[in-house]
């Protein structure tokens, strides 16, 4: 490979990684991603830093009725938190799913009491699967976001997804084809959030 050409891969490959931005879910239709390129996602995914190869990423793929099923486990969370919830809230609780055709549920399944491990960087693994797969959907030309919510943390759902206490569901994608007109996002300036580093702060 020749300089230039290597210098070419890295700009398109930087171009990839500023280019990557979140794209509401209500604006993700079909189609959607299928297996196949799905295959080529997740092989990107399992790709994030893994301190002690502990493997801790789980995926869900949901698509077509189970994304109905999300919703109804999502009104029943939202029942058991806030028993008072209104008919309104419940219904758009439970219209959340079905924003997009394909949801990623990611997760980390933790190692507990690891000897150098701790589960912080477990779950910074899993989330770091999570930008890859966002990262790898951009890249195929899906539009994609990473949602949570108070759902997200909640006891039931992990549960449904055969998380412990101990587990994180780091969040829901939610990725298709994207129909509106890409809007450019305003980056902050990258300088601001970089210092060198010579010693401890005074």
């Amino acid at each position: 490979m020749t300089s230039i050409t290597a210098e070419q891969d890295f700009s398109a490959t930087l171009e990839l990684l500023c280019g990557r931005q979140s794209v509401p879910a209500k604006e993700l239709h079909e189609p959607a991603p299928d297996d196949a390129t799905l295959e080529r996602v997740f092989e990107a995914a399992v790709t994030a830093p893994d301190h002690g190869a502990i493997r801790p990423w789980r995926f869900f793929t949901l698509r077509g009725a189970a994304r109905e099923r999300l919703g109804d486990l999502f009104v029943e969370a939202t029942r058991r938190r806030n028993p008072d919830a209104d008919a309104e809230t419940l219904e758009t609780v439970r219209g959340k799913p079905l924003r997009s055709p394909l949801i990623i549920a990611v997760a980390a399944k933790v190692m507990e009491n690891h000897p150098k491990v701790p589960p912080v960087e477990q779950l910074i693994s899993a989330s770091a699967a999570a930008q890859n797969i966002l990262l790898a959907l951009n890249a195929l030309g899906y539009g994609a976001v990473l949602l949570t919510g108070p759902n997200t943390y909640d006891p039931l759902v992990k549960a449904a997804f055969g998380l412990g206490e101990a587990d994180y569901l780091v969040g829901f994608i939610y990725a298709g084809t994207v129909t509106a007109p890409r809007r450019e996002k305003k980056r902050p300036e990258a300088a601001r959030f970089v210092r060198a580093w010579d010693g401890p702060l005074a």
